[in-house]
């Protein structure tokens, strides 16, 4: 009985799942531990709470003091990584838009990734904790129907998380036109079965994109996850198949 149950769970979906979870758990138990006090160790503790100091404040709220609590950002960039699945993949090079304090390169290139980020420079606490992690960085704002710099690359992976550069929260939101041009002038970086891991914020009225957009970014092949927009490489699509804003 007991070896008629194994077989019928091997051939089911049940078993095909069993296996993968603990495949995978074998790939990640092979890898860099990535637990939160492991990677926070690898940090240089006198160095980060020199930065600490410089920028904390009491109750950052929504500011940007709040990447100074590493337990709380480097256990979410964690879970970024496992969601995208880099603590399983290959050796991967990442383009993240908008990086922020770099955590989420800093953890790919401890797993043997290569990263380069994509950032404004006006707050001098992202450019004191990117230099302490090692982060190359970019300097560009990216605008509307303005192209990407020149980045001598392509890339595996583009990663935009918690997106503002799409004027969240402003009156001139992204709809469809400026969204084509970007992804159309972002396709030129992606190399070929590359991804594109896109995240978007919430805007006031609770939603994170309209209708149309939404309409616009399943026509150009989109796995949409509620704010979680993800593209294979074929970015481009022909004009004829995109959706006219309304």
């Amino acid at each position: 009985m007991r070896f008629s149950h194994k077989i019928r769970k091997l051939v089911s979906g049940q078993g095909l799942a069993s296996a993968r979870k603990h495949t995978l758990r074998i790939f990640r138990l092979n890898r860099f531990p990535l637990e939160t006090k492991r990677v926070i160790e690898t940090i240089d503790p006198a160095a980060f709470e020199q930065i600490r100091q410089r920028y904390a404040v009491k109750n950052p709220g929504e500011h940007w003091p709040k990447y100074l609590d590493l337990d709380r950002w480097i256990e979410i960039n964690i879970r970024r990584i496992h969601e995208i699945e880099l603590d399983l993949a290959r050796r991967t090079r990442i383009l993240d838009l908008g990086c922020g304090a770099g955590y989420f390169l800093y953890i790919a290139q401890l797993l043997g990734h290569s990263g380069l980020g994509l950032d404004v420079d006006y707050v001098p606490m992202f450019a004191d904790i990117t230099r302490l992690l090692g982060v190359r960085r970019v300097i560009q704002r990216i605008r509307a129907f303005d192209p990407l710099p020149e980045l001598g690359a392509k890339f595996d992976l583009v990663t935009a998380f918690m997106i503002c550069f799409n004027n969240h929260k402003q009156p001139n939101l992204w709809d469809v036109p400026e969204w084509e041009f970007f992804l159309d002038d972002l396709a030129k970086y992606v190399a070929p079965r590359g991804r594109v891991w896109l995240e978007l914020n919430r805007e006031y009225d609770g939603t994170f994109y309209t209708p149309q957009l939404r309409e616009f970014f399943a026509l150009r092949g989109a796995k949409i996850d509620e704010h979680k927009i993800i593209l294979n490489s074929g970015l481009a699509a022909p004009a004829s198949t995109l959706p006219v804003a309304r």
